[in-house]
C-alpha cells in the first residue's frame, strides 16, 4: 500500500468530524435568539410580554396588585434608579413608571439594559407597551434623563392557580454598555409623554 494516500476511513472520519464542528458552531450562535423567543412566549425566567401601544385596552380588574421597581449598573460609569420605588395598581390597568438615568463620566456612554420580573411566574402576564429598553440608549457627559416604561399585569394571572396568588411584582433593570448606538441620530427611547402622563 502506498504511503502518499490517505486510507479512506480517516478521510471519512475528517469530514464527519468537520460537519459536526461546523453544526455545534451553528447551533451555539442561533442558540441565544431561540431561548430569547422561547422566554418571551413562555415567560420562562420572569422574562415580560411586549404589547402593541395602538392594542385595545384591557378592562381591569377590581384586584390590586403592588409592583416594585428595582435598578443595577454594570460596568459602566451611570447613576440609575427609579423615580417610584414602588406602585399599587388594579391588574388590568395601563401605568407608565419612570427611571432616572445620569451619565457621571465626560465621554458619552452607550448602554443597553436587560429586564426580568420576580417571582419568576409573573412574567408571562407582566405586559410592557413602551420601553427604554427596546432600545440602546446614550447619554452625553454629565446628561440626565427620565426613561419611560408602560406596562399592565394581565388580568389572566388571575385564572393561572399559581400566578394568580401572587400579591407583588418586582420589575428589574441592569443596564450594559454597549460599543456605540445603533438607533439613527436624535432617535431615543425617552421622547414621549411626559412624567405626568399615565400617573
Amino acid at each position: 500500500m502506498s504511503h502518499a494516500t490517505t486510507p479512506r476511513p480517516h478521510l471519512r472520519t475528517a469530514m464527519v468530524a468537520g460537519s459536526l464542528a461546523i453544526a455545534m458552531a451553528g447551533l451555539a450562535y442561533a442558540s441565544v435568539p431561540l431561548y430569547r423567543i422561547f422566554c418571551q412566549v413562555t415567560g420562562f425566567g420572569g422574562t415580560t410580554q411586549v404589547a402593541d401601544l395602538a392594542a385595545s385596552p384591557v378592562v381591569p380588574a377590581a384586584r390590586t396588585i403592588r409592583v416594585r421597581f428595582d435598578s443595577n449598573v454594570r460596568n459602566m460609569p451611570w447613576e440609575f434608579r427609579p423615580t417610584d420605588r414602588q406602585v399599587e395598581l388594579r391588574i388590568g390597568e395601563r401605568r407608565m413608571a419612570f427611571y432616572r438615568a445620569a451619565n457621571m463620566s465626560d465621554r458619552p456612554v452607550t448602554g443597553m439594559a436587560t429586564y426580568n420580573v420576580s417571582p419568576a411566574a409573573a412574567g408571562r402576564y407582566f405586559v410592557k407597551i413602551q420601553c427604554f429598553c427596546f432600545n440602546e440608549q446614550t447619554l452625553a457627559p454629565g446628561e440626565s434623563v427620565d426613561m419611560p416604561v408602560i406596562y399592565y399585569v394581565d388580568p389572566a394571572i388571575l385564572d393561572d392557580p399559581d400566578a394568580g396568588r401572587i400579591d407583588e411584582i418586582t420589575l428589574s433593570y441592569t443596564f450594559f454598555p454597549v460599543e456605540a448606538p445603533k438607533d439613527p441620530p436624535g432617535i431615543r427611547a425617552t421622547m414621549g409623554p411626559g412624567p405626568a402622563a399615565g400617573r
